[in-house]
């Protein structure tokens, strides 16, 4: 198994072989040969494209930040047949700056993928944080957001993760020695 020490902080170009390296060798031996999907880092911004042209489906992530990775994972986790089969899983997306409107919409569709994030930063031993991602407008995550967040993280280790995600959690659990489906990992008070 892959020497799973965590560098202290998940800097781009640390030396050593970092976080987000083992994630994506990990996912990669988990899904390219099962769904053809490969994780891949280093983007300007993440994004994901289904397979074309005989490449891959491929889920790019910021830089090299595991914290992108594992949104990003979360996503794909998520989405089902058909989502998969469009760019970016034809999800809206406002950039930041989104009104209030537009911010109420984009965290009930954040709910799930950030609960699921969660979880997946907990299997590889990291503390996780809540993204409004709507910097430019000062947001930061509603109280109604994190209940919601919180919620679903605990409903995710009562009854179970979607089936990529639960493989995916598992594998993580295994490599990082940790266990991430224990409710009381999860607290509000952990969200703020």
């Amino acid at each position: 198994m892959i020497d799973a020490t965590v560098p202290s902080q998940d800097v781009p170009g640390s030396g050593e072989i970092g976080l987000h390296t083992k994630l994506e060798s990990a996912f990669n031996a988990l899904f390219l040969p099962t769904y053809g999907t490969r994780l891949v880092g280093g983007a300007d911004e993440p994004l994901y494209l289904p397979a074309k042209h005989g490449k891959p489906h491929t889920i790019y992530y910021r830089d090299d930040y595991t914290s992108s990775a594992l949104h990003e994972c979360a996503h794909w986790c998520i989405a089902g047949p058909e989502r998969r089969q469009l760019e970016d899983y034809g999800y809206w997306y406002a950039p930041d700056g989104r009104s209030r409107e537009q911010q109420q919409h984009f965290e009930r569709a954040e709910v799930k993928p950030q609960a699921l994030e969660w979880l997946l930063a907990k299997a590889c031993g990291l503390s996780f944080r809540l993204s409004a991602d709507n910097l430019e407008q000062g947001s930061a995550p509603s109280d109604e957001f994190r209940s919601n967040v919180h919620a679903q993280a605990l409903r995710y280790c009562s009854s179970g993760l979607p089936e990529r995600a639960d493989m995916l959690v598992d594998n993580l659990s295994v490599l990082f020695s940790t266990s991430p489906k224990c409710p009381s990992n999860y607290t509000l008070h952990a969200l703020y």
